[in-house]
């Protein structure tokens, strides 16, 4: 992971997100020596929600089994037939 100073990022925003978009490595940005912010690209960070939101709905559903909130498929089959109609 590349790592910038704030400064640097003041003075060649720029090159450095020029640089973001042709490695697409992630740009660790550091104040007084300790780390601040990451610089992501668009497309990277785009799929990164994607994956969390897919990981909370899996986590969402392991709950709802562990807590007995769950049916089986041929309830869910009646239960979706009668809701589509």
């Amino acid at each position: 992971m590349k790592v910038e100073l704030v400064t640097n990022l003041k003075r060649q925003a720029t090159k450095i997100l020029a640089d973001l978009h042709v490695s697409k490595e992630p740009v660790l940005i550091t104040e007084h020596g300790q780390p601040s912010a990451y610089l992501v690209d668009v497309d990277d960070y785009d799929f990164m929600q994607r994956r969390l939101a897919l990981l909370e709905a899996l986590s969402r559903g392991e709950r709802a089994v562990v807590e007995g909130r769950s049916c089986s498929q041929a309830a869910a089959r009646e239960k979706m037939g009668r809701w589509l109609k």
